[in-house]
């Protein structure tokens, strides 16, 4: 049973419950990202301009299918991947959130780890920011932890340009686990975070397919932390590696470990795939209930 600080997330003005897994539908407003470059361009461009009723399309596709939160992404972190400038990620990210917030009515979240989309996003109406570096960039934890919406704290080893060609753990797990533990009190110690923290372990971000395996079998031990645990593992190379597919056909393996890992205690489950996970969502409901 979770307790109470776990099974609550204060994400804005809203308060949601945990105590069911919920979905956050991936949208990468970029032309590289790993799955889904390029999906949302105006078609006829010859540089990567962002089609806004595409995204809309897919965001309201995403809420009939029982997504409770959309993430929006304006640079790809995919392995090998290059910074991208800030004005490009403002112009990609901004109008995108503020014409979803305008259209729809779901909660979204802003994958940057820069303090001025983050501030400008704040402004726009996000509720959550997710940072694969953990706000460790300079006056990014003042910026989140100083505003009302929920923070996702991921761990990265590396940058994303290098991150897949070398790395070392003595431990994945406890290593992981102590780096979050270290973002979790600089978070409490800039400010007042109770209940709008998730922490996410970081799966393809600096790790072999074993290390990514030995997190997601040790899923549960990060609930220690005291905080939701979110968990992106779509599509992702730890999929393809062990299936011997291709991103567009990892659907078979991305459900499998998002079941072992809301299994293992997952509360926030970020995918390409929402209707599929959705399922998974319920079935691992109606067995725990039954």
């Amino acid at each position: 049973m979770q307790r109470q600080s776990e099974s609550l997330l204060l994400v804005g003005n809203h308060l949601l419950d945990l105590t069911t897994p919920l979905c956050m539908g991936i949208i990468n407003v970029t032309p590289d990202s790993f799955s889904d470059g390029g999906e949302f361009s105006k078609a006829g461009s010859r540089s990567f301009k962002v089609d806004i009723d595409k995204v809309l399309y897919k965001v309201e596709a995403y809420i009939q299918q029982g997504a409770s939160l959309v993430d929006i992404g304006g640079e790809s972190t995919r392995p090998g991947a290059a910074s991208v400038s800030l004005d490009s990620e403002l112009e990609r990210t901004i109008p995108v959130i503020e014409a979803i917030k305008k259209n729809l009515d779901i909660r979204v979240s802003i994958d940057t780890s820069s303090p001025v989309v983050m501030a400008e996003a704040i402004t726009s109406g996000v509720e959550i920011i997710n940072d694969v570096r953990a706000l460790s960039v300079p006056s990014a934890i003042e910026v989140a932890v100083n505003s009302n919406v929920a923070i996702c704290l991921m761990h990265m080893k590396g940058q994303p340009m290098s991150m897949q060609k070398s790395f070392h753990y003595n431990d994945v797990v406890s290593e992981v686990f102590d780096f979050l533990r270290t973002r979790i009190a600089a978070c409490k110690l800039a400010g007042d975070i109770k209940q709008r923290l998730l922490i996410d372990p970081g799966f393809g971000f600096g790790k072999s397919v074993q290390h990514n395996y030995q997190l997601l079998k040790s899923l549960s031990s990060f609930k220690k932390l005291g905080h939701p645990v979110l968990v992106g593992i779509s599509r992702k190379s730890m999929i393809g590696e062990v299936v011997n597919r291709p991103t567009e056909k990892r659907l078979n393996g991305s459900v499998a470990a998002t079941a072992l890992a809301i299994n293992n205690g997952a509360s926030v489950i970020r995918t390409h795939d929402v209707a599929a996970t959705m399922d998974v969502i319920r079935v691992h409901c109606a067995y725990r209930d039954a």
